[in-house]
């Protein structure tokens, strides 16, 4: 299993990271890896939605299915991997201050053997924290130079 952690502090409040973040299908203009995001349940938000992100890291690209598995408002969103790529992922964030927000990105992913078993899983997790990395970078200048 590739276990990836990465986080960022965000010079805004919680309920301002918040709101950007719940809208999961924008997610896709701060995720370099994420090339569209489609839902498969009517609903966009909370436990039980499900959506396929079709994921692109150099020339592998392959539909990750997901699904929301915790929301907590302000606090955090978990998903589980159900497709090619199997797991758990989750945004967490904590109110550093009114106007800080630290935000912290998880995941453990099991790669199948086409894309290299355990061997793709280590290499991988340094490969998606750098990707994840450049994200949360993107995420921060996104909502700092924002006007919510």
């Amino acid at each position: 299993m590739a276990r990836i952690n990465v986080d960022t502090i965000i010079e805004r409040s919680i309920d301002d990271v918040w709101k950007d973040l719940e809208d999961v299908e924008s997610h896709t203009s701060w995720m370099a890896d994420a090339a569209s995001i489609t839902f498969r349940t009517e609903q966009t938000q909370g436990v039980g939605t499900t959506f396929e992100c079709l994921t692109k890291v150099g020339p592998i690209s392959l539909t990750d299915v997901m699904e929301i598995t915790s929301w907590e408002p302000g606090r955090r969103m978990g998903v589980r991997h159900t497709g090619i790529v199997t797991g758990w992922g989750e945004f967490t964030l904590e109110a550093l201050s009114e106007t800080r927000t630290r935000f912290r990105w998880a995941e453990d992913l099991t790669f199948p053997l086409w894309l290299g078993g355990k061997i793709g899983e280590w290499f991988g997790k340094y490969v998606l924290a750098a990707i994840w990395r450049g994200n949360l970078k993107r995420l921060k200048t996104r909502l700092e130079t924002s006007q919510l």
